[in-house]
């Protein structure tokens, strides 16, 4: 009974970061900002141009910037707006993808000290590096074609996932996030 118990106990504690990791690994949008009185229901058609910002992603995977593209149009067509080679609204993406460090504190009370020379301990600290990862952010710049105005932008940050069908998810569930927040 008792291994049983231990068991479940053990299993608990290891489905506990898996389940952290799985829902820490939304997108999260930190800002959105319009021109006064803009309105996506003013508009009738859009198209993309210009990709700006870090040209690595679309060199290490040009086929996940198509997935934003594709998703951004859904989402606005959702929205009455159609897709056109003579478009009313232009959408830039911009693209960046840093390398970051998930690092943890050490804890002065239960880690051991550290040795400096013979007969000198001291207790330090410190950020000890666990995991490395990638993190995308997505800036959305909707323009205005007639008066080349930026009438609204939102900016969207994510960790990038290694596998393709989770990042398509991920990808789907930020672009309805965005546009649904396009005004």
């Amino acid at each position: 009974m008792k291994s049983l118990f231990y068991t479940r106990l053990g299993f608990s504690f290891l489905l506990l970061p898996v389940l952290l990791l799985v829902s820490c690994s939304g997108v999260k949008i930190y800002k959105t900002d319009s021109y006064p009185g803009f309105t996506l229901s003013s508009y009738k058609t859009f198209d993309f141009f210009l990709m700006t910002g870090d040209s690595s992603m679309q060199k290490e995977s040009p086929q996940r910037v198509e997935w934003i593209k594709q998703e951004i149009s859904k989402q606005l067509v959702a929205r009455g707006l159609t897709q056109s080679v003579n478009p009313e609204l232009l959408i830039n993406i911009g693209i960046v993808v840093e390398d970051k460090v998930q690092t943890r504190q050490t804890n002065l009370a239960t880690d051991a000290p550290h040795y400096y020379g013979q007969r000198n301990y001291k207790w330090e600290s410190e950020e000890i590096p666990i995991d490395r990862y990638k993190e995308g952010t997505v800036t959305i710049d909707l323009v205005n074609r007639e008066r080349n105005a930026l009438v609204w932008q939102g900016l969207a940050q994510s960790v990038i996932v290694s596998k393709d069908e989770d990042s398509k998810k991920n990808i789907a569930k930020g672009a309805q996030k965005i546009v649904g927040l396009i005004p």
